[in-house]
């Protein structure tokens, strides 16, 4: 039974770091439109239990080194004498890639959190037999 524990610790891992950069690229865009934003990036690091089991987690939140956008109007509250400010560096497009690639990986996360389950029950069922 520790494979099918097994299983479902790994699996959990992967459903909370895409948890987790969901959350960070839904924060990304809410703030596309945020004078001085900064794009937030997540990293992942893999951890090793006291097995020889290695699972992924979210890491640091960092803020994205790209120059941020010079947007031109002179009307805006926080625009300079030339009537540009800082925009953010947030890219909505890339930002909508990466939450559709993390969506499916957490879908096919839970696929496989949900077929170990389901193997474990039908062992146990034959096991009751």
């Amino acid at each position: 039974m520790s494979a099918f524990s097994d299983a479902l610790s790994v699996t959990s891992g992967g459903l909370m770091s895409q948890a987790a950069r969901l959350r960070v690229v839904s924060e990304n865009i809410a703030n596309v439109d945020t004078p001085g934003y900064h794009r937030k990036l997540l990293s992942f690091h893999m951890t090793n239990d006291d097995s020889s089991l290695s699972r992924v987690e979210p890491g640091d939140v960092d803020l994205s080194r790209v120059p941020l956008d010079e947007v031109y109007d002179p009307s805006h509250p926080l625009a300079d004498e030339t009537g540009r400010y800082l925009g953010s560096n947030v890219d909505l497009m890339i930002e909508l890639a990466d939450a559709r690639e993390a969506q499916r990986s957490y879908e096919a996360n839970l696929k496989m959190f949900d077929q170990t389950r389901q193997m474990s029950s039908a062992l146990l069922d034959l096991l009751r037999r």
